[in-house]
């Protein structure tokens, strides 16, 4: 399972790295759906008290893979927290998106199912764990 994990979080931070570079470049993503993601990347839902909601994706993905690399208690519980934290934050996102600014993102979509990915298996990882 932390294979899997650490594969979904790959996965997950170079979604957020691309977010990212796109926010700081000024430009719109790369979008199957038309113009949903320039809608989200250029409300003002796109940020947090100033900060890029990809760059906190970013670095959300950078510190559960940093807990991943630790296969002890604490790197379970914490790739837990930070996933579950994740994924709780991507829901609400994912509310914003469809709820108040009526646009889809695919790059926001695929990076809210990594997080919840990532929140099942880091879940399972810190329950199942041996005592």
């Amino acid at each position: 399972m932390r294979r899997a994990s650490i594969a979904v979080g790959i996965a997950g931070l170079g979604i957020a790295a691309y977010l990212t570079i796109v926010h700081y470049a000024g430009g719109e993503p790369v979008c199957a759906i038309a113009h949903g993601c320039a809608v989200v990347q250029k409300s003002s839902y796109s940020e947090l008290l100033g900060v890029p909601v990809a760059l906190l994706g970013l670095l959300g993905y950078v510190g559960i893979l940093a807990a991943l690399v630790r296969d002890g208690e604490q790197g379970r519980t914490a790739a837990a927290f930070l996933s579950l934290a994740g994924f709780g934050f991507s829901a609400w996102l994912t509310y914003v998106e469809v709820a108040r600014l009526d646009a889809i993102c695919i790059w926001c979509v695929a990076s809210a199912i990594c997080m919840t990915l990532l929140a099942g298996l880091s879940a399972v990882r810190l329950v199942a764990a041996p005592a």
